[in-house]
């Protein structure tokens, strides 16, 4: 397998229209790693050159210590599974499997040997090898395009959004599939999504991206518990982490995040002290506040509660979700969301007392949007 390797890596259209933006990028061997953005954040067009499908503007990819840059995609050793699984519709999956290793002139024994080893991996069947792609459901022609990678045994295999037209029940199944292979084939695997979902359960590294910059790259976990920025802590989680602006005060002998300094029901948290000292330039300025659901609870509930970390909310809808429940709430003029036990009580329009767990809680540059603490 391969260490895939991005230097300063830009992509401009016609038009000055600038998709990745000196993108340096290093992807161990044997690494699963998940590129995630929302559409149009430049993570397929990263992919699609790190394959030779779009020509790079300027920078260095390197492929197992091998500069690519003016290597054809034929040439570059790599296997790519795309998003519409790019099958031939005339040919049976037996032969679909083996086209590219026809091409590359392989004795037929070898080829027959590589395509039912694969096939088995897969849990593709005898019968299913003799079908033509329309014959399968959405999840087998998704199994034959993996297929059709592994039997190349590639330096690194490229996945473009390979789940996007599956069902929901399909998508967690094959999520565990690719995982599975992964841990089998001990290869370098570079996987291209918009759902931060797939990205947290797949990955060994994340890295995300918006308007063609890397924001972040880090292990799932250490995402989540400490994003760089507020597009970072926004896009990572489900439902998202909740952003309150206000102003840090100064008062009873500590700091204080003021929800709307002036306005009718803003609420105050008590700042803990081991991030008092980093926000102490901030008194009196303009902040952004960011807590996850699962660290807001009614204080009733709440082993966190704490007297000066609880605001008052009205309840606006209740969501069950069989394990949880999604509270959403407003209080002064935000609306947020809190993550509940599903066993307790809330009815629209309720007023709760909600406990925040200030312990977990981030704090953000309101211009930069940068974390602070």
């Amino acid at each position: 397998m391969a260490k895939v390797l991005l230097e300063n890596v830009c992509k401009v259209y016609p038009g000055g229209v600038k998709a990745v933006d000196n993108a340096s990028l290093e992807i161990g061997d044997q690494e699963f790693v998940v590129l995630v953005g929302p559409s149009g954040c430049g993570k397929s067009t990263t992919l699609r050159m790190v394959a030779g499908l779009e020509e790079i503007s300027s920078g260095t990819i390197s492929i197992d210590g091998k500069r690519v840059n003016d290597v054809p995609p034929k040439d570059r050793d790599i296997a790519m599974v795309f998003q519409n699984y790019a099958l031939y519709p005339h040919m049976t999956v037996y032969k679909n499997m083996a086209f590219g290793l026809m091409l590359r002139k392989y004795p037929k024994a070898e080829i027959d040997q590589r395509v039912r080893d694969a096939a088995q991996i897969l849990g593709i069947t005898d019968e299913q090898l003799q079908r033509k792609p329309k014959a399968l459901s959405g999840g087998q022609r998704q199994r034959v395009a993996v297929g059709r990678a592994i039997v190349r045994k590639p330096k690194a295999f490229l996945f473009d959004e390979p789940l996007s037209n599956l069902d929901a029940k399909m998508r967690v199944q094959m999520r565990a599939e690719i995982s599975k292979l992964h841990d089998r084939l001990k290869s370098t695997m570079i996987y291209v999504t918009h759902d931060q979902v797939e990205a947290m359960t797949m990955g060994d590294r994340i890295v995300v991206m918006k308007d063609g910059l890397i924001q972040q790259v880090a292990e799932p976990i250490a995402l989540y518990d400490n994003p760089k920025n507020m597009f970072v802590a926004g896009f990572i989680g489900s439902p998202p982490m909740n952003f309150f602006k206000g102003t840090i005060e100064q008062r009873d002998g500590g700091l204080w995040f003021s929800e709307n300094a002036g306005v009718a029901n803003g609420f105050k948290l008590r700042v803990p002290d081991e991030m008092a000292k980093k926000l102490t330039q901030y008194t009196g300025k303009p902040i952004v506040f960011g807590s996850r659901p699962e660290d807001i609870n009614d204080k009733r509930n709440a082993s966190f509660a704490k007297p000066d970390q609880t605001a008052s909310a009205t309840v606006e809808v209740v969501e069950p979700m069989g394990a949880e429940i999604y509270l959403y709430l407003t209080t002064g003029h935000h609306t947020f969301v809190a993550r509940v036990n599903p066993h307790e009580k809330a009815d629209v329009g309720q007023k709760l007392d909600m406990a925040f767990d200030m312990r977990k809680c981030h704090f953000f540059d309101s211009q930069t949007e940068q974390v602070i603490a």
